[in-house]
């Protein structure tokens, strides 16, 4: 089985995700936390190491093509992270959405801070990831026509979306 998480921050995928490779015993790859550590590692917050980012295309490289390897490698694992869907071909692809302030009120829950300072933050992040999914790429973020499931966090918690995910890899001819 191969199954690829993705959404924007705070919508939901990682929580998901972990549900799942708990569920199904599948080792879980984040894009995301691998991010994050880097981020961590460079003395940088998200926004800092975004905009890093957005000059040094070796970053995202280096993340995306671990993830595509995994994808065309290995068998029963997730592989949660923004563009998961775009590098594994052959998988059953969810997208996790959630409007903006619901998605930020995450984000303070889990890193602290103000929502307005992470409101900015998520935004400017947002809008620098597209661009070199973009640019890098030639990936439309907000296109989610490659996805096979496009399911809204807002409307369900981690366990029913979960659930979803589950009925339809329970019923799904892709495993």
């Amino acid at each position: 089985m191969l199954l690829t998480i993705s959404g924007l921050p705070g919508s939901g995928t990682t929580t998901v995700s972990r549900l799942l490779s708990e569920k199904y015993g599948l080792e879980m790859v984040s894009a995301g936390e691998v991010f994050r550590s880097l981020a961590k590692e460079y003395g940088m917050n998200l926004a800092e190491f975004g905009a890093l980012a957005e000059s040094d295309d070796s970053i995202d490289l280096k993340i995306d093509e671990r993830q595509k390897e995994i994808a065309n490698t290995r068998n029963d694992i997730i592989l949660e992270g923004r563009l998961a869907g775009h590098m594994a071909e052959k998988a059953m692809k969810v997208w996790i959405k959630a409007p903006v302030d619901v998605r930020v009120e995450r984000i303070v829950s889990r890193e602290s801070g103000s929502f307005e300072d992470k409101l900015s933050e998520t935004i400017e992040r947002e809008a620098s990831e597209a661009i070199r999914y973009k640019t890098i790429y030639n990936i439309d973020i907000n296109n989610l026509s490659v996805y096979d499931l496009v399911i809204d966090s807002n409307k369900w918690d981690q366990f029913q979306i979960a659930d979803i995910i589950s009925c339809a890899i329970d019923n799904n001819s892709y495993f």
